[in-house]
């Protein structure tokens, strides 16, 4: 399995990053699939170029997306990835993905180029990563890099990657991992303003 962000690349320089590394299908889980600023990745823009060069589009924002719906996974109006990943919208959008990763060579893609600000990251290939999928980053200039080598690189720009005696590898990582979804975890600022009023 591999993740991809379509950033502000033009549509040809995307589509050669998936062809280079032989993706047949992708797995879109933006909530909102669509950029007034990046037009060749609104969905059925996307969807017809990935068509002319025999590529698979599928949607899944609405299992797999950063916006949930289900109010019970936001706290002071933030998204939780834990409670995110308990729903059943989102195991049911991981069964896809393990599911279709039998006959295709998937890419999930969403926005953001580097893999380490965006959920398809932290939380999806987090998730894919415990079922036991091997998940790996394409990058804008077309490397590829491990998850487990993304999950390091998280924890260095933490200051996390060296054990200590107090703390296991696991802890660590899950510390990193915890400080980075404060960063980029999505928002509703009126579900935090409510929340405050309430309050």
């Amino acid at each position: 399995m591999l993740t991809v962000g379509h950033s502000t690349h033009a549509i040809e320089h995307f589509l050669a990053l998936l062809t280079r590394h032989g993706v047949t299908a992708v797995a879109d889980v933006r909530s909102v699939p669509a950029s007034r600023f990046t037009p060749q990745f609104n969905r059925p823009v996307l969807k017809r170029s990935l068509a002319d060069h025999g590529i698979k589009y599928v949607f899944l924002g609405q299992e797999l997306g950063a916006r949930s719906d289900d109010r019970s996974c936001y706290v002071n109006g933030q998204v939780q990835y834990e409670r995110l990943a308990q729903t059943v919208p989102f195991g049911e959008g991981i069964e896809r993905l393990l599911k279709g990763a039998a006959t295709e060579r998937i890419a999930v893609l969403c926005a953001e180029q580097e893999p380490l600000d965006c959920h398809r990251t932290v939380l999806v290939s987090r998730v894919l990563a415990d079922r036991g999928a091997s998940v790996a980053h394409i990058h804008g200039d077309g490397r590829l890099e491990g998850h487990n080598d993304a999950m390091l690189r998280l924890m260095s720009g933490f200051g996390l990657d060296q054990d200590d005696l107090f703390h296991t590898h696991e802890e660590l990582l899950d510390e990193a991992l915890a400080r980075q979804e404060q960063r980029i975890a999505y928002v509703d600022k009126d579900l935090a303003l409510g929340e405050v009023q309430q309050g």
